[in-house]
């Protein structure tokens, strides 16, 4: 298996999810076994939305987690790199408003949203740090962020089976269902070197927020990070 190249730039990361798009997300339930629904929600919940608020959710694909952010009443913008993820969902989702822009330079004022989220989606930006502070200028002092993100989970051995899967099963999986399986060698890599949740969350507290605190899920395949805008 070929290693990935974890400092891609963004069109290579764009190309990359275009050349996934037709099946993202019937390839991302199948691959999770059904658990990404309960990720979606865990993240809504986590949020805290109300109606009349605005919420803008970076990394949004192909809008899913947009239409979930929705159910709270809130107003839900989506916005995402890959021009094939946003027309695969402008195909199935016509009313959500999902826009193409780069997490690292987001098209929106100072202050513009009540809270923020990205899921599966910021161990995928050239410069992390650097979206967390963009992430945080668009967002009101008080307001919320959340990151949904894979992360390492907590119990030994459970680790062990999970990483032989990832690296082992997971790109065979998607060799069967994928519409390009070559990508998720690339996820796979990328997954296995994010940073731990206490180092997450570090990351998070040195780049525009506070009250860092985070929640596993699936026994720590997942972790959710919530923040507050200072």
């Amino acid at each position: 298996m070929t290693r990935a190249d974890l400092e891609k730039q963004p069109h290579e990361i764009a190309a990359m999810f275009d050349g996934v798009a037709r099946r993202y997300d019937l390839t991302n339930t199948i691959l999770s076994f059904g658990q990404d629904r309960g990720w979606r929600r865990a993240t809504r919940e986590a949020l805290g939305l109300g109606p009349g608020q605005r919420v803008l959710d970076v990394g949004a694909g192909t809008g899913v987690s947009t239409v979930e952010l929705a159910t709270s009443g809130a107003y839900a913008v989506g916005l995402d790199l890959s021009i094939g993820m946003l027309q695969a969902g402008r195909r199935v989702r016509p009313d959500v408003p999902l826009l193409a822009g780069d997490a690292l330079r987001l098209p929106f004022a100072d202050e513009s949203f009540d809270a923020v989220t990205i899921s599966f989606a910021l161990r995928n930006v050239v410069d992390s740090a650097a979206a967390l502070r963009e992430l945080a200028r668009v967002t009101r002092p008080g307001g919320r962020l959340v990151v949904c993100e894979f992360s390492h989970p907590t119990n030994a051995a459970f680790r062990t089976a999970y990483m032989s899967y990832l690296m082992r099963s997971l790109p065979e999986v998607a060799r069967r269902v994928a519409s390009n399986p070559d990508a998720y060698v690339y996820l796979a890599e990328s997954i296995r070197a994010w940073p731990d949740q206490p180092g997450l969350a570090a990351r998070i507290a040195t780049n525009g927020w506070t009250n860092v605190a985070w929640r596993n899920l699936t026994g720590g395949i997942v972790a959710l990070h919530r923040a507050t805008r200072q």
